[in-house]
């Protein structure tokens, strides 16, 4: 484990959080292991926490680059949407679960000790995603009703995130949903009509 005088701080943190992504993509939350990205590297584990405070520090760092992964993606697929915004934004949301199932699931498995807020660098990382989400809402409702968009995009997002989870594991598949995708479409869509907003069927 030779190697500290190898990189700089900052050089050391993108590595960490480069192999460390890996790792949890293949690995997920359950499986993942400070140590073992400390193998990977080449270097101590205490290297590792000197760079991050903590194995909660390190983890928001993963969560935070997947925030901003996924916000690239869905930006990226709405650079070509055609009218239907909404949809792609629901099926932007199945398929980034589907394709990095571990990645989008550790996001939600880890957890910081009761008490201990959210760093405002990983708000700003997670607010990635979120102002895009505001954003596409806002766009389709009608002036008197658009401040709801941070509202109704909280709400929403729960209730997508909730079909997307029944769906990966298999409760849907119980419960005799067929197309938990376009389930989760038509409440969305059902919401944002209620607010006023004028979709395509």
């Amino acid at each position: 484990m030779g190697r500290r005088s190898d990189h700089t701080r900052a050089e050391l943190e993108a590595l960490i959080i480069d192999t460390g992504h890996r790792l949890l993509a293949e690995v997920g939350y359950a499986g993942f292991s400070a140590r073992e990205v400390a193998k990977r590297i080449g270097y101590s584990v205490g290297t590792i926490y000197n760079v991050f405070d903590n194995l909660d520090d390190l983890m928001l760092a993963l969560n935070g680059r997947t925030f901003l992964d996924w916000a690239e993606a869905i930006a990226e697929t709405l650079s070509h949407a055609g009218p239907d915004r909404i949809a792609v934004l629901v099926a932007s949301y199945f398929d980034f679960a589907t394709t990095n199932r571990n990645l989008w699931m550790a996001i939600y498995d880890h957890r910081l000790p009761v008490g201990v807020p959210f760093p405002e660098r990983y708000a700003r990382q997670r607010g990635a995603l979120t102002d895009i989400l505001r954003a596409e809402i806002a766009a389709v409702l009608p002036p008197e009703t658009r401040e709801r968009a941070p509202a109704l995009a909280r709400s929403l997002l729960a209730t997508v995130h909730g079909h997307c989870v029944f769906a990966l594991n298999g409760t849907f598949a119980l419960l005799q949903e067929q197309d938990p995708h376009a389930a989760a479409l038509a409440r969305v869509r059902e919401a944002l009509r209620a607010a006023g907003a004028d979709l395509p069927d």
